[in-house]
């Protein structure tokens, strides 16, 4: 894999079996605090379940640690690329809790005790298979980051996102960096509520959904 510097001086890297980048060109470590982690209130939440769907290198994950103030905090991440996951080791990603993310890699389940609880465990495969293993009504926060529409599309279907709204809690959010029709309409059509998310580093906003 390419690595490439980004806007903000983030690194992401370049995939090129789908040919993009894991992260926007105008700043990886921005998107993911403007786009993901900020959107979804995680600075609100005493407690806070995460569903983090195409974990990549653990950037918005590590958004979410870093603004956390409350007790408990699980996240569980979903990645089917050994690569990339291996690419985590090479970066010292400018977050604080890259650190967790680093143990993450390697170790693929981190339980601490600090002044939070921080439970992270990742489940490596295709997300589709791994989403089915998962409770009902679990998560609060879900953070959708495949990649696009067109060099994924399996990731954008009503029937993956009946599964993201089966194991989502009431009033649970999802933030996502695309504003696709295709994916806006699939959300509605499995029963969430949509409206426009942050606008970051291009013209067009991402989307935020809800779970009533």
């Amino acid at each position: 894999m390419k690595k490439v510097v980004t806007a903000d001086d983030s690194i992401t890297f370049h995939n090129e079996l789908y040919d993009e980048t894991y992260h926007s060109v105008s700043g990886a470590k921005e998107e993911a605090i403007k786009k993901f982690a900020e959107p979804c209130g995680i600075a609100g939440f005493e407690k806070v379940k995460i569903l983090d769907i195409c974990f990549g290198l653990g950037y918005n994950s590590a958004a979410a640690l870093d603004l956390f103030q409350g007790n408990d905090i699980e996240i569980i991440g979903l990645e089917n690329d050994e690569a990339i996951i291996d690419n985590i080791l090479e970066l010292d990603a400018p977050f604080d809790s890259y650190g967790f993310i680093h143990v993450l890699a390697e170790e693929k389940e981190l339980l601490i005790h600090v002044n939070n609880r921080i439970y992270l465990k990742l489940l490596m495969g295709d997300a589709r298979q791994s989403i089915a293993s998962l409770p009902d009504e679990y998560f609060d926060v879900i953070f959708l980051d495949p990649f696009s529409p067109k060099k994924s599309p399996e990731l954008w279907t009503k029937d993956f996102f009946a599964e993201i709204y089966r194991v989502s809690k009431p009033g649970a959010r999802l933030a996502t960096y695309s504003c696709a029709r295709v994916v806006r309409d699939n959300l509605k059509a499995v029963g969430f509520a949509v409206k426009d998310g942050p606008v970051v580093g291009r013209r067009a906003p991402g989307t935020i959904a809800f779970k009533d």
